[in-house]
């Protein structure tokens, strides 16, 4: 009897640690993970350019079990165009998004401070949610881009 209560308190004490452990996994920091990262990158985003993206986002309350869905390009049909680095969007993706190839796919876990933070938005995001993007750079536009196809390269 008293090994059965003995494992049995075991048993709870690691299901408790689980669920703090999964809560405390709740990033601090910017997390970016390459999932896809095509063999041939002839460009990478920079700051000032003008992406167009692929993506859905999630809303993280207190681990990473309670997502929720709030937002996908991919259900309306059409990609998410804004200027990299300028504040056209949460710093997550300013931070998140430099570097990237055409066709490279990531993973952002964003913490509020670089999301939505103590105000949320709207209904939709809570004050404090952590976001979780998948995210696929489409195309790179803008200045730079067109000057490349040219073959100018920005000389005069």
């Amino acid at each position: 009897m008293k090994l059965t209560t003995g494992i049995a308190a075991l048993a709870l004490a690691a299901a408790a640690s689980m669920v703090a452990a999964s809560e405390s996994t709740l990033p601090d920091k910017l997390q970016v993970g390459v999932k896809f990262r095509p063999e041939v990158c002839d460009d990478k985003s920079q700051a000032g350019d003008l992406l167009a993206m692929d993506g859905t986002g999630t809303t993280l309350e207190h681990s990473y079990a309670d997502g929720k869905k709030f937002d996908s390009s991919l259900d309306r049909g059409q990609p998410f165009e804004f200027t990299l680095g300028v504040g056209q969007v949460i710093k997550g993706w300013d931070k998140g998004l430099r570097d990237m190839c055409v066709g490279e796919k990531r993973k952002l876990k964003i913490p509020p401070s670089d999301g939505y933070g103590e105000r949320g938005a709207g209904g939709t995001i809570p004050p404090n949610a952590h976001l979780i993007f998948e995210v696929e750079l489409l195309e790179i536009k803008g200045p730079r881009a067109a000057a490349r196809k040219s073959g100018t390269h920005g000389e005069l």
